[in-house]
């Protein structure tokens, strides 16, 4: 029965475009940068979870924090699914209270899921447009322009050192695929997903530049 159940899970990249159908139906006809539903957004960033997983060892900080930042939305989140079912609802709440900077607020937490799927869509565009480049270095560049800029010394040391483990491109597109499905079809769904998902974060790197956000470090 499990093994069953493993044949007929639904690969990441599809569930994760289905998700963000889910978003769209929410983007204001007017295409204001205002409405970011908070349960959908979560789910997607939960699917990036399973995508890193894929990655390796090399994403294991990566990993972590992302799961401990979505547990910090949840939480708010659960607390009143009514008031906060718009992500934009807690950045103002935290506003108002001065905790938007604060290393535990879900501001943070926000902010830095939304620079961890920049590095997803940064990561597949390379491996889509450059497939002879080595999965080494599109994890590489992918990490360099959209999360070394706010890290660390020290999570970017880590993260050189760990680089080392990332399975090749051709292993790694393996484990993306569907079963009995070819490459032509990983590239569509693809295409599907970075075109789904990049007009949210162009949305959502609106709203952070709003709520003086964007030039966060971590600590």
């Amino acid at each position: 029965m499990k093994r069953k159940r493993e044949v007929e899970k639904e690969p990441e990249m599809r569930s994760a475009t289905a998700e963000l159908s889910v978003l769209a139906q929410f983007k204001p006809v007017d295409h204001a940068a205002s409405d970011i539903p908070t349960k959908p957004f979560l789910s997607v960033c939960n699917l990036i979870l399973q995508f890193l997983d894929k990655v390796g060892p090399t994403m294991t900080v990566l990993r972590q924090d992302i799961h401990q930042n979505i547990q910090r939305l949840e939480s708010i989140y659960e607390s009143d699914p009514s008031m906060y079912s718009n992500m934009v609802e807690i950045l103002k709440k935290e506003t108002n209270e001065g905790s938007t900077r604060k290393l535990t607020s879900c501001s943070r937490a926000f902010l830095w899921l939304t620079r961890s799927l920049d590095f997803i869509v940064s990561l597949l565009q390379k491996l889509k447009e450059e497939p002879r480049m080595s999965m080494e270095q599109a994890v590489e560049e992918a990490y360099s322009l959209t999360l070394k800029p706010w890290h660390g010394w020290i999570s970017s040391a880590a993260f050189k050192i760990a680089l080392k483990l990332v399975p090749d491109s051709e292993t790694f597109a393996n484990l993306l695929m569907a079963k009995d499905k070819k490459n032509d079809t990983l590239s569509e769904e693809i295409d599907s997903f970075i075109s789904r998902l990049s007009p949210f974060l162009e949305d959502i790197h609106s709203i952070l530049r709003l709520y003086r956000l964007d030039r966060l470090k971590s600590a």
